[in-house]
């Protein structure tokens, strides 16, 4: 596989199983309707796990422009590559949040919450305060990425990984940390899903709180840059 589809393919399973959970717990009558957030935590770790074994050994399975850029930050990735990643992550998000609409679609009919909706596509902070919002992803995000570039091989990113290793990272952030912001802690997670919140036709929605979709684009990127610094002061 083409290193770039892979990241689409990686990325669309990610964000169908990702956001498909969410919606399994918030969307109406659905077999997971009200289980909680821990579901939730544990099918985001599980979709991250699926991504990576899928696809980790044609890309690295990055599935996350932070993990990307942290990586060739540190020196593991080359910067030519990182634009073409980023946008084979975002639309491998679009698709897979295009995908979780259809299997849902008669259950985002029947949902009335606009809010619960939102919320299948993308992050939203629990308290909205951007300064505490944006510290929060970027500390979640740099627990990911300084994980990963401890856990990957310099020559691969994390194609060297058992899928496991990584989906268990994200699952602690989201148990321990998730509950600030809803832990995006990839941005083409959020930026791509929330664009297409925008433009499917889903009944009953509401706007796609576009003055909030900052916060999970930059905190990550930077939580990313910083933990690539912190790993290279601390040594490989």
């Amino acid at each position: 596989m083409n290193p770039l589809a892979a990241e689409i393919v990686g990325t669309a399973l990610l964000l169908l199983l990702g956001d498909g959970v969410v919606a399994n717990v918030v969307l109406r009558r659905t077999k997971g309707e009200g289980s909680g957030w821990s579901v939730i935590a544990w099918g985001w770790g599980m979709a991250v796990f699926v991504g990576v074994f899928v696809v980790g050994g044609y890309s690295g399975a990055h599935i996350n422009p932070a993990v990307t850029i942290g990586l060739a930050a540190a020196g593991k990735f080359a910067w030519a590559l990182v634009p073409g990643y980023i946008g084979a992550q975002m639309i491998g998000a679009a698709i897979g949040a295009t995908l979780v609409w259809l299997h849902y679609r008669d259950h985002f009919a029947v949902t009335e919450d606009a809010d619960a909706k939102l919320a299948v596509f993308c992050t939203g902070p629990a308290i909205r305060n951007p300064v505490s919002n944006l510290v929060s992803e970027l500390i979640g995000t740099f627990v990911l990425v300084f994980a990963v570039l401890y856990l990957a091989a310099p020559e691969v990113g994390l194609g060297a990984l058992d899928a496991l290793p990584v989906a268990l990272v994200v699952l602690a952030i989201g148990l321990s940390l998730g509950g600030t912001t809803g832990y995006a802690i990839n941005p083409a997670r959020d930026l791509a899903p929330r664009i297409m919140h925008a433009l499917l036709p889903i009944p009953g929605k509401r706007d796609s709180d576009w003055g909030y979709a900052w916060v999970p684009v930059l905190g990550p990127i930077v939580g990313g840059a910083l933990a690539a610094v912190a790993f290279q002061l601390l040594g490989s």
